[in-house]
């Protein structure tokens, strides 16, 4: 059985740090792709990071690029997200997604699912 098991939000003030974890059960480290989508409310469902199969290469939205950071440690079999300089904007549950199946990581369909983090960043 597979799961994605999230932990890492919480309340930071804007120009903060978050780290946001998802650990991967049930998958080998090089046997999914995986992404963070996140949404606020009233809003899309918005497509944030995405991270490869070997965990060398992360896309990121213009929104939050140069600064959060996507990564997989295999040790731990985690995808983490580090975010940097937070912005009231950056407001949202957060969710992370394993095994892309077919498209492009923003619009393609995902496998499987985490249960969503809150991230609540204060002005």
């Amino acid at each position: 059985q597979v799961q994605l098991v999230e932990s890492g939000g919480g309340l930071e003030q804007a120009g903060g740090s978050l780290r946001l974890s998802c650990t991967v059960s049930g998958l080998a480290f090089r046997a999914y792709d995986a992404a963070y989508f996140r949404q606020a409310p009233g809003k899309e469902r918005e497509g944030i990071s995405y991270i490869n199969y070997s965990g060398s290469l992360g896309t990121y939205a213009a929104s939050v690029k140069g600064r959060f950071t996507i990564s997989k440690d295999e040790a731990l079999n985690t995808v983490y997200l580090q975010m940097n300089s937070l912005k009231p904007e950056d407001t949202a549950m957060y969710y992370c997604a394993a095994v892309l199946d077919g498209g492009n990581w923003l619009q393609g369909e995902y496998r499987y699912w985490g249960q969503g983090t809150q991230v609540t960043v204060s002005s």
